[in-house]
């Protein structure tokens, strides 16, 4: 069985999705450079919140794909994995740094390509899928940077997370006005 990239009226129609996701990424990057002195402990349960409300939204998108009968496998995998992701977070925080290390790096590698698969698939709908390749290959590179260094500092860690989330949410909140604007367009 394979699963579809999302389709571009799944999309459009869920612009608001994108753009709540966008913003709660901006929020995250904003906190981890505002506050460098932040714990452990704080820093994995923001970023518990965050993977939770990121994969409730995927699978809020996926269950309306279901309804709308458009391609949803990969945003409900995304949001199932979000929130598993949170759920760790939350339930074992005394796992320190290097659990954060490993968990940031697999979600940060397994949200890039999805988000370069699907910036490759609206290419030929939309101009400006670029910033979803952009944040997809940037969330990789993050990944594969954060899996090879898991002795990394606490402080690096929040201000990669925080740089990483800033630039994304950007990414995201344009990319989602501009699937607004092309369904509006396109009515």
């Amino acid at each position: 069985m394979t699963m579809a990239m999302p389709h571009i009226s799944e999309l459009s129609s869920n612009w608001w999705a994108l753009a709540l996701r966008g913003a709660v990424a901006i929020l995250l990057g904003l906190l981890a450079l505002t506050m460098p002195g932040i714990t452990i402990a704080a820093l994995v349960t923001i970023f518990g919140v965050f993977m939770f409300i990121d994969g409730v939204l995927a699978i809020m998108a996926a269950l309306r794909g279901v309804r709308e009968h458009d391609r949803w496998g990969w945003m409900l995998i995304e949001g199932i994995a979000g929130i598993f992701a949170g759920l760790i977070a939350f339930f074992i925080p005394a796992t320190g740094a290097l659990a954060l290390v490993w968990l940031v790096a697999a979600w940060a590698i397994v949200t890039g390509v999805l988000e370069i698969g699907a910036a490759i698939r609206l290419r030929k709908l939309i101009e400006g899928e670029w910033l979803l390749l952009a944040a997809g290959v940037l969330s990789v590179m993050l990944g594969f940077f954060v899996r090879s260094r898991p002795g990394i500092g606490i402080a690096l860690l929040a201000t990669w997370i925080g740089v990483y989330a800033l630039f994304s949410g950007i990414a995201t909140l344009v990319l989602a006005y501009r699937i607004r604007k092309w369904a509006h367009d396109h009515v």
